[in-house]
């Protein structure tokens, strides 16, 4: 069978409009983020650990503007920051981390960040605008053991919703690219 791309021996299913529907976006509430998840077989603790990721990683100023300029569940100081590298209009571009505490560090700092009111995007900071996932990001941020298993844990799963197996798939050597053959 070949590939959308015209390579023979596979076929490659991933596409934009399929991520753009199946995942999440950066301005879901948690309710709708929480429905996703459960859609897939992940529970809401699932969930909490999994955004734990964005300990590492940048966003473009395009997906969290509504947020700095918009929303009173940030703090002013980060907004104002944040504002500088991305003005209302144009910038949109331009990058910031996700993680202003540890950047680069795969830590639980990303929920210390929520508690003070520092998620960069929307979707980050309704984590904690709720006691039901607020508890577990009280949990995570005071306790980097309990964030990491967790966060395995939920790996696991994720890694176990429908897998490609035998000639069904491939693992590719660049993301953006099915592999030649």
């Amino acid at each position: 069978m070949d590939s959308p791309s015209g390579e023979k021996g596979f076929h490659i299913d991933a596409n934009e409009a399929a991520a753009n529907t199946d995942l999440p976006s950066f301005t879901s509430s948690r309710s709708d983020l929480e429905t996703a998840f459960l859609n897939k077989g992940l529970n809401t603790i699932d969930m909490v650990a999994l955004s734990g990721a964005h300990t590492i990683g940048q966003a473009q100023c395009g997906t969290f503007k509504d947020r700095i300029y918009n929303e009173t569940n940030i703090d002013t100081t980060f907004a104002t920051s944040l504002r500088a590298n991305c003005p209302r209009s144009n910038g949109d571009n331009s990058l910031a981390n996700l993680d202003t505490t540890t950047p680069n560090t795969f830590d639980n700092a990303y929920y210390t960040n929520l508690m003070s009111q520092k998620g960069l995007l929307h979707s980050d900071q309704v984590l904690f605008n709720n006691d039901t996932t607020g508890n577990t990001v009280r949990n995570f941020a005071s306790s980097p053991a309990a964030f990491s298993s967790a966060f395995t844990t939920a790996m696991i799963k994720m890694g176990n919703i429908a897998p490609k197996t035998g000639t069904q798939g491939q693992i590719r050597l660049s993301c953006s690219r099915v592999n030649s053959d």
